[in-house]
């Protein structure tokens, strides 16, 4: 008898042991696959880096190119015609412009230099005698931010502390217009995912999302622009921005947190 519950001691003291062996493995286990979760996104983030630095060392200049090209057509088109002081306002705006988009070869700007820039645009708009002025100082500003936009999807520009504060952060439509509707689409969430891993053309993501032409066009210009991706140059490969990855990364996170273990 006395054998028999040693046997069951023993059984037991075994059964255990395995269970808290099983336990240990388990936890070594998540620890491991939250190691090469972390390992992977830090690679990605250096992928992006990387791609990053070459776009702006080979392509700022175009960049900058087409954004002043870009404010020479908008600035004709929605300037007030009919103003005397069109031909003048038109040559100071573009001047403007221009120095501003030369950050974009350069590669890097400071907040406090976009600060100066729009404070530079209230004094001019001071100066303005029309209340129409208004409409020519409104397309400016727009050109403006749009370069501002560029930059910051390239990476060269990062507010001071984005991130700080950012739960007590008041929500407005740009948050929608900007983040939520591009990616509100499984096929546009997964051309995201795919391109903070690698660069990929047209085909390749044609392939992977099973969307043809016009179709894929159309997920394809939403992630744009947003300044979610960005294409090379005409016809070349399709690449994830800072902000691309920071928003598909933000979002897996949130995933992750959200599901049921």
């Amino acid at each position: 008898m006395r054998d028999a519950t040693n046997r069951e001691g023993d059984n037991m003291g075994a059964a255990f042991g395995t269970m808290t062996e099983i336990r240990e493995l388990k936890n070594e286990i998540s620890g491991l696959r939250n190691d090469l979760k972390r390992f992977i996104e830090r690679a990605n983030q250096q992928h992006v880096d990387a791609v990053l630095g070459d776009l702006k060392k080979n392509y700022a200049g175009v960049f900058s190119g087409h954004q002043v090209e870009t404010a020479k057509a908008d600035l004709s088109m929605h300037m007030v015609k009919n103003c005397k002081m069109r031909e003048k306002c038109y040559t100071l705006f573009m001047e403007f412009l221009g120095n501003t988009s030369q950050h974009i070869k350069d590669g890097d700007i400071s907040e406090e230099a976009i600060a100066a820039y729009r404070d530079q645009l209230k004094a001019m708009r001071t100066k303005g005698p029309f209340d129409r002025c208004d409409t020519c100082f409104t397309e400016v500003h727009r050109l403006f931010e749009k370069q501002v936009g560029l930059m910051e999807s390239l990476g060269m520009y990062r507010k001071t502390g984005e991130d700080a504060g950012f739960l007590f952060a008041p929500f407005d439509e740009s948050l929608v217009r900007d983040v939520l509707e591009p990616v509100a689409s499984t096929q546009r969430l997964q051309i995201l995912q795919s391109l903070a891993s690698q660069t990929r053309t047209f085909s390749d993501i044609s392939q992977m999302s099973g969307l043809r032409g016009g179709n894929l066009l159309f997920h394809i210009r939403k992630l744009t622009d947003a300044g979610l991706i960005l294409q090379r140059h005409e016809r070349g490969d399709y690449i994830i921005t800072d902000k691309g990855f920071k928003t598909v990364m933000g979002i897996s996170q949130l995933h992750r947190i959200l599901s049921p273990d």
